[in-house]
């Protein structure tokens, strides 16, 4: 898959420096919110949400399911890799998630959660409320461990990731009558700030000063979302991707009114957004053969609970998709991503 130059020098440069230093740029990658984060703490809840099954993971490391929605790593696996990490954050209610493997970082992230934790608790997902809680028992272990000043320099120079918003739009508000007759989706957008802004402040004042946060992806050109919002259509629905970059504006309006509202905060709206459309509406420019179809699904019914050892028109070389079911980009659209991150993010590591 080939990046831009300019991605493509960053990522040399990065890696450069991880090689020389022989050791992480950062201390610590914590990582929270939804199903394109979560690496498997959904299987330790009790819900349908997961992805603990095969043809999930078939083309990771291990070739097993791990909990990842998708066929290998997801955008914030290649960041660990590219950050210098030799290991990816496990998930924080997993049994890798003790000891000295907390040190450098873990992942709170859990299907179906969003910023309004009425969408977590429809699906029986952690919340954000709760990944936060989570979050502070996590930094007691990580004191215990190793003293409080060298964990505060730990929590003050790790890089925090949060990717939320789309469950809270495709799994609830579009689906809900109640909450899409009370509410525009730019009143909607709204709501989910104020949840945002109190889940920064909140980390803030826990210590932390680099947190990434992704935008909303282009969510009209999900497989799913247009065959469930796309009325018979095989194009992307309009509304919907108004919807979602309403929303992106919003997030970034409010996250620089973080910046000049609390010293020393390194706060960078990551843009999801274009370079997903990109990938969408010319596959064939950046490596990619279908946009449309999901790899694990049938092309009529993209839901991931519908991709299992069984489904239909699973297909058998998932580096050409830009999606692997529904709603999750594949492994190769994950690694386009994740050097987009990598490039908006340079403000965070230095």
């Amino acid at each position: 898959m080939e990046l831009s130059t300019r991605i493509l020098s960053c990522l040399l440069l990065v890696l450069g420096f991880s090689v020389a230093n022989g050791e992480p740029l950062v201390p610590a990658l914590i990582i929270f919110g939804d199903s394109v984060v979560d690496v498997g703490n959904n299987n330790h809840l009790t819900t349908l949400i997961r992805a603990n099954f095969l043809p999930y993971g078939r083309d990771f490391v291990t070739h097993r399911p791990t909990g990842r929605f998708c066929n290998g790593k997801l955008a914030t696996d290649f960041t660990a890799e590219f950050l210098g990490f030799t290991s990816y954050p496990p998930a924080y209610l997993s049994q890798e998630a003790k000891g000295q493997n907390l040190l450098t970082g873990v992942n709170f992230a859990s299907a179906a959660s969003g910023y309004y934790d009425r969408t977590a608790q429809l699906y029986g997902a952690l919340t954000l409320t709760r990944q936060l809680n989570y979050y502070k028992e996590y930094q007691n272990k990580v004191v215990d461990l190793v003293g409080r000043a060298r964990a505060n320099d730990i929590f003050s120079g790790a890089i925090h990731l949060l990717s939320a918003g789309s469950s809270d739009f495709v799994q609830n508000y579009y689906i809900n009558p109640i909450l899409n007759r009370l509410y525009s989706p730019e009143r909607f957008s709204e709501i989910l700030m104020t949840s945002y802004s109190a889940f920064i402040q909140n980390l803030y004042g826990l210590g932390m000063r680099r947190i990434g946060v992704t935008s909303l992806p282009p969510i009209g050109c999900l497989p799913a979302a247009i065959t469930l919002f796309g009325a018979g259509s095989n194009q992307c629905v309009g509304r919907l991707n108004r919807d979602a970059m309403s929303f992106n504006y919003i997030l970034n309006s409010t996250s620089q009114s973080l910046v000049d509202k609390l010293p020393g905060l390194k706060l960078v709206v990551f843009d999801i957004y274009h370079p997903l459309l990109d990938m969408i509406t010319r596959p064939s420019e950046t490596g990619f053969f279908e946009a449309r179809r999901a790899c694990c699904g049938t092309g009529t019914l993209e839901t991931s609970l519908l991709c299992n050892a069984r489904s239909l028109g699973t297909c058998s070389n998932a580096t050409q998709y830009v999606f692997w079911d529904g709603f999750h980009p594949s492994e190769a659209a994950n690694q386009v991503l994740a050097g987009n991150l990598l490039a908006q993010g340079v403000g965070l590591i230095s």
